[in-house]
């Protein structure tokens, strides 16, 4: 079988090619965006094609996979930790439909915030939708899990999550290929009942979803992804995804007498688990995120054997490592290293030539002239103007808010209300709350900085590029109060006299501000 050397989120997207999947639907976010776009890069062998386009947001992501998969083809469907919360109406319903041709929802989460603003589990999203979780260790696994995952979907009708955190997203290893697989041909689901969610037919879906909790136990237990790797020692190990590597790292560097239980595929296998349990009066739980397993297994088994991040021997924030299980298994490290006062921190800043810089100047220069400075901002490269030189930006909550938390300040009284979007992040999910301000008739200002990509995570296609005119006015926004600028140096007077009349405007306007990306510009 042919061998590649690849980052684990491409693995995942060779193997949901090699497992015939006829579309993948995805909103860019770190650390997941290298899936789709290895799959933009590498269409099917066998010349099928593989719709692969960027969606406007997870919640369309979703559903659009869904409907794939309502016609009987295999689908996948991708986005970061915080993604899943957009998606979160369409995921939980999914459970409740099932589904016809498979469907693996891949999410990549991000201990330690390296680029989210939260490190949430997305286990805890699967065990409440009641759906398999499958936690790949390694590269190969990824790939691996990724083609059992659609034949298990199929298998049990229901979606199949697929964890990964950034560490295994972002390091490469060498993967063995299997055989790939023809597409599902086109064959719509007959059985309506099970999609049309009024509450006669939901009840018993969803009684069905709970009759099925059995069926998806004895999978796992009898999973080749879940197993005894050793049996020796006074103690003993259960280790989940990832967690795995690092325990075995650690076992084999210091030479340890240490039972060990690797668990990939949720829900638990009881049987296993029991089996394993029995044997040991000390068990250290050791998974990536929340304590989700901790809690089942100190639920099942009662908390007098198991130690983990309740009781404070593994932390309960940032990403796991080999050298915190090694402590929490009673070694001594002797770790030493330090940052040799020499090193300068070097925090993130604009790329120089950025047309943020200069649209952050003129709002700067216009909000001088008031009291107190508030900017409402969002998520993309902009929010960087909260730091240094500009110290601009006064919050930075999730994908949309900047309109609608002004809008709510606009509400309050506070004036101006002004805040700051990206032309992605605008399609993604600020129409709507600019919606809610033309129908209140909010007096706040909504600047679009549109440098016409989705700049922060690699400069993929904006949804909305070179309609974003249009789009306010058709929402209802006045046509004089929708105002393009550019923001260049030599534009500085006329863009914070434009800034500072629609400021003064007591009712709703749109500052567009269009100038591409320094970086797209280059390539």
């Amino acid at each position: 079988m042919q061998k590649q050397l690849l980052l684990g989120a491409e693995a995942i997207a060779q193997a949901a090619l090699d497992a015939g999947i006829s579309g993948v639907y995805a909103y860019p976010g770190t650390p997941s965006t290298e899936i789709t776009e290895f799959i933009q890069r590498s269409q099917p062998e066998n010349g099928a094609s593989v719709r692969s386009a960027w969606a406007t947001n997870e919640k369309t992501a979703f559903e659009a996979a869904l409907g794939m998969s309502y016609a009987g083809k295999r689908s996948l469907t991708c986005m970061k930790h915080v993604g899943l919360n957009v998606a979160a109406d369409a995921f939980m319903n999914a459970a409740i439909t099932g589904i016809h041709g498979g469907l693996v929802v891949t999410v990549a989460d991000d201990p330690s915030m390296h680029s989210s603003q939260n490190e949430q589990d997305s286990r805890v999203y699967a065990k409440f939708a009641m759906i398999p979780v499958l936690e790949p260790a390694n590269q190969q696994e990824a790939y691996d899990m990724t083609r059992y995952g659609f034949e298990l979907s199929e298998k049990i009708k229901l979606p199949v999550m697929l964890r990964i955190p950034t560490r295994l997203s972002h390091s490469r290893a060498t993967i063995t290929r299997a055989i790939p697989r023809e597409q599902n041909d086109l064959s719509p689901s007959g059985d309506k009942t099970k999609w049309i969610l009024l509450p006669a037919n939901a009840r018993k879906s969803y009684q069905r979803l709970i009759e099925k909790q059995q069926e998806l136990i004895d999978a796992s237990d009898s999973s080749i992804f879940n197993k005894i790797i050793e049996e020796k020692g006074p103690m003993g190990v259960i280790a989940f995804g990832i967690a795995y590597n690092y325990t075995m790292e650690v076992v084999k560097t210091y030479n340890l007498p240490i039972a060990v239980l690797k668990i990939s595929q949720y829900p638990l296998p009881k049987k296993l688990i029991s089996q394993f349990t029995g044997k040991y009066s000390d068990i250290l739980i050791a998974e990536e995120g929340y304590p989700v397993y901790e809690e089942l297994l100190k639920g099942y088994f009662g908390n007098g054997k198991f130690r983990g991040k309740f009781d404070g021997a593994l932390p309960r924030t940032g990403e796991l490592t080999p050298n915190l299980l090694a402590k929490a298994l009673k070694v001594d490290t002797e770790e030493t290293r330090s940052i040799p006062s020499i090193v300068a921190g070097r925090p993130p800043m604009l790329c120089k030539g950025c047309s943020h810089r200069d649209l952050f100047d003129a709002i700067n220069r216009v909000m001088e002239e008031y009291p107190e400075h508030h900017l409402f901002g969002d998520i993309g490269c902009y929010t960087l103007g909260a730091l240094p030189p500009y110290n601009a930006i006064s919050t930075c909550v999730d994908m949309g808010a900047s309109i609608t938390m002004a809008k709510g300040a606009a509400d309050a009284g506070m004036r101006p209300a002004l805040c700051v979007i990206g032309d992605s992040t605008f399609t993604h999910s600020g129409i709507t709350g600019l919606l809610d301000a033309v129908n209140d008739n909010t007096p706040i200002t909504v600047i679009i900085s549109d440098n016409g990509t989705t700049a922060m995570t690699g400069g993929q296609n904006s949804a909305g590029s070179g309609r974003y005119y249009n789009i306010c006015k058709g929402i209802g926004v006045e046509e004089e109060h929708i105002r393009p600028i550019t923001p260049l140096k030599k534009n500085l007077e006329e863009n914070s006299r434009i800034l500072k009349e629609e400021l003064n405007y007591q009712g709703v306007s749109v500052i567009i501000s269009q100038r591409e990306c320094i970086q797209t510009a280059r390539k």
